[in-house]
């Protein structure tokens, strides 16, 4: 398989720590991120490992008045290797001569390799290859391979290698005046001669971490470790061996760091020190770890491999952001109480915190690992006693989820937020952001129609979604007036705009996108207690006490809920378009990137709230999650027109006046462009592949990758590009940009049966795996149904308008 390195070939101090982010190597358990393993926390350099659930609360005092913050702990650093030669200073990138030099991510095995060759201060010249994987086969396994070349010299060298305990969180500049200690030291350890093992505890939530390490040398060729001289130094929360040897000019050492990784939220053991050790012991050689983990990443990719043979660099990204994806959102993630941080498991940007950007993650999943996003939803359903606990606080009914969950759902976002231009702390309006709510409803009927999953939907998802639905119930009112339901006093997804200009209350007025989502919500109840068997039905309904009543206001709500228009578009809500105008001209000459106007109007004394202008799409999600024909639907329902030309003048409308301060904005435009505008959608659809890699933030991806965007453009490709649809029980796919998609090719997985799908010279083949085929099975494009059987191909021809550019 081509097409699967990102690779550096020069060290650059400047951008290692975003380096460090894009070549994380993970699992869906862990993720480490990329650091070189003999380097320190630094400017340059920040070592991270982070895992699912583990958070930590900490209080820090701010003007006498306490703030709590939970975070995505950072625990102890495993992959510390140090080289010293006779006995001079351990080798770093500030002690040596640089003669060449590689940085390489592995994108199919999720590996990162190093390479280079220095002199030292008394010019020794050697060679030092690094390869390092979290293992996909294994849960709680990683590797590290050192390879060491002695190029003009003999003479004794030493390995340090430990398990740091040390560690805090503090890679992100605008949370460090938080407390960022999370971890107290519990016990250093031996389990034989070869193997250093250590245990920590989180502060606030209690939760034990331990790791343990074996460490072995290998002569050239040898498969016997070599009898070493070792040492051993430990302290509460750190603990090392010092592995003394001679080495050979000319002759490789290798070097093996076989480690492991548990908590105690972990099952089937006794405590997280004694597995980590007894596993560790276990361990084969680097060598078998690794083949096995190539061979867990081989299965993975056979179903989540996208081909795009004309597209080199799309194809190249697509890759890298579906091996990010996995690595944290993996079989390994699925038998654990998980969530998707907005940031990956590879940094501390949102504190690790779990926000409505699974709305984006899980369609790509939905079609090829559907038991993941069940999995992840189920994260959801665990916290719904909390968010009814929520909405009652707050005087309404059902249940209310946080803008930023965590560990048990309770609201997580801070009352103050950091604007790094002013070095203000400013007050964070963002948890009324309500349409939360929306999104895992949305996000639970999506994964039903993907999969026909009528256990979940019977066991979780219906529960989930009719508590939603009674909150939306509850937080609207009826304005007799309007004869219309009403929203007030929430945010939409820009989040630039928190409430009105110069108004002492937080938030708006019927934002169109919530108040439409909350239509679609309560026209879609039905139908989900329609698919339930009608005992179960029954014994939901008694249990949450739906009458008959509160189903007739959801049918009203699905009917009259109030959409602001202004000048023949959506309005993103009511009162928009008394706003001002912007001079985008004025702040583009001045500032040159001004995705986050906020912070810059704020910087200035401006308040944002006084402006048309948007972080990112609002109103313009409708076009992004539902098809002409659903919002069509959607919008007569609720006596609204819906002429052929809305959905283009409010895309055009609103992206004039959209400053793309989240990368989920390039995806959104790109998505809703895609029937309207191809090419422009493409060009958008390259940017948002190139700004995690390109870190078009100006630094925000060094803190973390942005999961969104990751599998945005994922998801992009199947529904924007290819087409990709539900409707009923039909799989629909409407190739656009053939020329760009010649030779595209990809599995998917539709209500449990496996598909081969492959776009070539004006026809798209769909082929039916037979192992494992759950059918019938129906397959469109454009108005050409047919039913697949186990084994079938159908081949699809496409329109002659559509027909492929030959280059």
């Amino acid at each position: 398989m081509q097409g699967f390195e990102l690779a550096y070939d020069y060290f650059d101090p400047e951008a290692e720590l975003l380096r460090e982010a894009l070549t994380s190597t993970g699992n869906g358990y862990f993720c480490t991120r990329g650091t070189a393993e003999w380097e320190d926390p630094g400017p340059s350099h920040y070592p991270g490992t982070y895992a699912h659930g583990g958070y930590n609360r900490e209080t820090t005092i701010f003007d006498g008045r306490p703030v709590l913050n939970e975070d995505l702990v950072n625990l102890p650093n495993w992959l510390v290797l140090k080289l010293r030669i006779e006995d001079g200073p351990a080798v770093g990138f500030d002690e040596i001569d640089l003669l060449d030099y590689k940085h390489v991510y592995d994108i199919r095995l999720a590996m990162v390799r190093r390479e280079m060759r220095f002199l030292d201060r008394a010019g020794r010249e050697t060679t030092l290859r690094s390869r390092r994987f979290v293992s996909m086969a294994h849960s709680h396994q990683a590797g590290i391979e050192w390879t060491i070349v002695p190029e003009n010299w003999s003479g004794r060298v030493e390995i340090v290698t430990a398990l740091d305990g040390r560690m805090t969180n503090h890679i992100v500049a605008r949370y460090r005046e938080l407390e960022g200690r999370h971890l107290d030291p519990v016990s250093p350890r031996t389990f034989g001669p070869e193997t250093i093992a250590l245990e920590v505890q989180t502060r606030q939530s209690h939760l034990y971490i331990a790791e343990a390490a074996r460490t072995r040398v290998f002569p050239d060729g040898d498969r016997r470790p070599a009898d070493v001289e070792r040492s051993l130094h430990q302290m509460q929360d750190y603990i090392q061996q010092i592995l003394a040897f001679d080495v050979e000019q000319g002759r490789p050492v290798r070097v093996e760091k076989m480690v492991s990784l548990f908590t105690s939220h972990d099952n089937a053991i006794t405590e997280p020190l004694a597995a980590a050790g007894r596993h560790v012991l276990r361990y084969p050689d680097f060598a078998e770890a690794l083949a096995e983990h190539e061979a867990a990443w081989t299965e993975l990719w056979d179903g989540c491999d996208v081909r795009l043979p004309r597209e080199e660099r799309a194809q190249l990204l697509l890759r890298l952001h579906i091996a990010h994806v996995l690595q944290v959102c993996s079989r390994h993630t699925a038998r654990h109480d998980a969530g998707v941080p907005a940031r990956g498991l590879n940094g501390e940007a949102y504190r690790g915190h779990v926000f409505w950007d699974e709305l984006y993650v899980y369609p790509f999943l939905n079609l090829r690992l559907p038991e993941i996003t069940r999995a992840l939803l189920l994260y959801r359903y665990r916290r719904l006693t909390e968010a009814r606990a929520a909405a009652a606080e707050a005087g309404y009914q059902g249940a209310m989820f946080p803008w930023q969950s965590g560990s048990d759902g309770t609201e997580e976002t801070q009352s103050v937020h950091l604007n790094p231009l002013s070095g203000k702390w400013d007050p964070d309006l963002s948890r009324n952001q309500r349409h939360v709510n929306a999104a895992i409803f949305y996000n639970v009927w999506r994964y039903y129609q993907a999969t026909a999953d009528l256990e979940f939907l019977r066991d979780y998802g219906a529960e989930l979604m009719l508590e939603i639905a009674r909150f939306w119930a509850s937080i609207a009112h009826y304005n007799p007036r309007r004869e219309r339901y009403e929203i007030h006093g929430v945010m939409g997804p820009d989040e630039f705009h928190e409430k009105y200009p110069g108004a002492p209350e937080p938030g708006l007025r019927n934002n169109a996108y919530t108040n439409a989502m909350v239509a679609w919500i309560t026209a879609t109840i039905p139908q989900v207690l329609d698919l339930l068997p009608a005992g179960r039905a029954a014994w939901l309904r008694d249990r949450l006490n739906v009458t008959d009543e509160e189903l007739r206001l959801w049918e009203d709500m699905s009917r009259r809920m109030y959409i602001p228009f202004h000048d023949g578009v959506i309005s993103q809500f009511e009162g928009y378009a008394d706003l001002e105008e912007l001079d985008w001209d004025h702040y583009r000459t001045k500032y040159g990137n001004i995705q986050r106007m906020d912070r810059i109007l704020k910087a200035e004394g401006e308040d944002p709230n006084r402006y048309k202008v948007s972080k990112q799409a609002d109103a313009v999600m409708l076009f992004f999650l539902f098809g002409d024909d659903e919002l069509r639907e959607l919008f007569e329902r609720l006596g609204y027109g819906y002429d052929a030309d809305l959905a283009r003048r409010t895309i055009d409308y609103y992206d004039r006046r959209t400053s793309h301060g989240s990368t989920l904005s390039f995806v959104t435009y790109a998505g809703v462009l895609a029937p309207l505008d191809p090419q422009s959608a493409w060009e958008r659809f390259m940017v948002a592949l190139e700004s995690d890699v390109g870190d078009v933030q100006g630094g925000t991806t060094k803190e973390g990758i942005h999961m969104g965007v990751m599998s945005g453009t994922l998801d992009l490709l199947q529904r924007g590009f290819l087409g990709t649809d539900v409707t009923g029980d039909v799989l629909r796919l409407n190739p656009r940009l053939l020329d760009r998609l010649e030779g595209a090719a990809f599995s998917m997985r539709f209500r449990g049966t496996s598909l081969r799908v492959h776009l070539e010279d004006g026809e798209l083949k769909v082929l039916a795996q037979a192992e494992g085929f759950r059918g019938p099975l129906r397959v469109g494009v454009g108005d050409d149904v047919r039913t697949l059987g186990p084994g079938e191909t159908c081949v699809f021809p496409l329109p002659a308008q559509a027909a492929p550019v030959r280059r």
